[in-house]
């Protein structure tokens, strides 16, 4: 009877998981979501998000992974074991195995056996810009439209939006903190048409969880840098505190590759701020823009560590032997590449730019907007299709496709030995009901609790 529930309790989570995902794409987290997830542990005393004030606290059995198991050469399973996480001042401070003495005087909370992910980051949204929280209002056709088009549609839409924005953007961030993101990179329109408007919304947004969610912002010309005419509005906003100057399109939008990259890079050099374009171009005026931005890293050597490419869809036009030059460049000078994980006709070549030591990470991009209605804000659901395009559905790979969705971070390196969590990382994680990270990869279970420096910013804990 105790293994037909356990299988059942399993089966559950499975669907839990697929359920919240759905939810969030109609509008519908918070209460229904917290209402499956709470489900998910034992009826016991439980507490919630703003509930947990304990600077020092202790976790206990909290599943945490130990190492591979093999058959041979081959990684077939992963082996866990049930402990106490001491939380102190934001960060882990030790962790305890069964049976070990605890410090005494110290709150205790329950994890339920849950298994310890770290925390996702959506390296890729744009919070200022939603549908989400509103009624439900699914995209125009696009068959036949250009980005002119939708950019001349979004000078219609903006007005609508930004009465809402600020509100909105809350909504996306506790969307995030859902699905275990406390980490993100989000895009914010600078336009004739807002002005600075929505990048002051955003501002008011994030401040208000300052202490629960960190987010780097992107100016972001969305209507193109030239062809709106926002170099002045673009140079305001890195006064404002803004992380990085963005683009779009050098020569589909703005007409005028080398200038408008020129004109990019330009602020960013002149205020010692990072880049990160928008780069859709399949052309071959997508390669030449890469190549352009590869060129100004090298001979800017300011600029190395600090540009991202987001989408780079180009790079799918490449042959081997190209991409892997091309690859090699981009590691060089530690650019970076921001993918959706794109399902159609567009493969990207994710798995051979990590390969070549070029670092990839992922994000939502739209939540339920103008440009699509897909987005759920889950990381997890982000590594689920990575391991599914790139044919990883064995253990070993199944648990490294996770890296796409954390900055890299992973329970156990590629040798099996934990390198996450440690004494002195962070408390930034998120509960699962999950045997091992391979699996909740491939079933994206429902997340119970997100914490972020120690506090619990979404779902509930047992209290002992």
């Amino acid at each position: 009877m105790e293994q037909t529930l356990s299988q059942s309790r399993r089966a559950f989570l499975g669907q839990t998981g697929k359920l919240t995902t759905a939810c969030a794409v109609v509008g519908l987290t918070g209460g229904l979501a917290h209402e499956v997830s709470a489900n998910t542990a034992e009826p016991v005393a439980e507490i919630g998000a703003n509930m947990l004030t304990d600077r020092h606290y202790l976790l206990a059995d909290v599943r945490l992974e130990e190492g591979f198991e093999y058959d041979g050469d081959t990684v077939i399973g992963t082996r866990t074991a049930l402990y106490t996480v001491e939380i102190k001042d934001g960060k882990i401070a030790a962790l305890h195995p069964a049976n070990a003495t605890l410090p005494s005087g110290v709150a205790r909370y329950q994890a339920h056996g849950q298994l310890m992910l770290p925390a996702m980051r959506d390296m890729h949204i744009h919070l200022d810009k939603t549908f989400y929280g509103g009624p439900w209002q699914a995209p125009r056709p696009r068959q036949g439209k250009t980005i002119m088009d939708m950019i001349a549609l979004e000078e219609k839409l903006i007005p609508q939006l930004l009465p809402t924005s600020q509100q909105r953007a809350e909504g996306l961030i506790a969307l995030l903190q859902s699905k275990g993101s406390t980490v993100a990179r989000s895009h914010c329109n600078i336009d004739p048409v807002s002005g600075l408007k929505s990048l002051e919304h955003l501002q008011r947004a994030l401040e208000n969880h300052r202490d629960d969610f960190v987010c780097e912002i992107v100016a972001f010309p969305q209507h193109g840098l030239l062809h709106s005419k926002v170099d002045g509005l673009m140079r305001e906003a890195m006064q404002m505190g803004v992380h990085y100057v963005g683009g779009l399109d050098p020569t589909n939008v703005d007409g005028a590759m080398e200038k408008s990259l020129d004109a990019m890079f330009q602020i960013a050099l002149d205020t010692g701020k990072g880049v990160d374009i928008h780069l859709h171009e399949t052309s071959p005026a997508g390669m030449a823009a890469i190549n352009y931005m590869i060129e100004t890293t090298e001979k800017n050597p300011a600029l190395r560590g600090k540009v991202t490419i987001s989408h780079a869809f180009a790079l799918t036009t490449l042959a081997p032997e190209a991409l892997e030059e091309t690859a090699s460049r981009l590691a060089e000078n530690q650019m970076t590449i921001a993918s959706t994980v794109p399902l159609g006709a567009l493969m990207m070549p994710l798995p051979q730019l990590s390969k070549a030591g070029v670092f990839v990470m992922t994000g939502t991009d739209s939540v339920i907007d103008h440009w699509s209605p897909f987005g759920s804000g889950d990381m997890l659901e982000k590594a689920y299709f990575y391991a599914q395009l790139y044919r990883g559905s064995d253990e070993f790979h199944l648990s490294r496709a996770m890296a796409i969705a954390t900055g890299g971070v992973l329970p156990l390196d590629d040798e099996g030995k934990r390198a996450w969590p440690i004494a002195g990382d962070d408390a930034a994680f998120t509960l699962v009901g999950a045997s091992c990270s391979a699996e909740a990869v491939a079933r994206v279970p429902a997340r119970t609790a997100t914490f972020h420096q120690g506090r619990l910013v979404f779902g509930s804990i047992g209290k002992a």
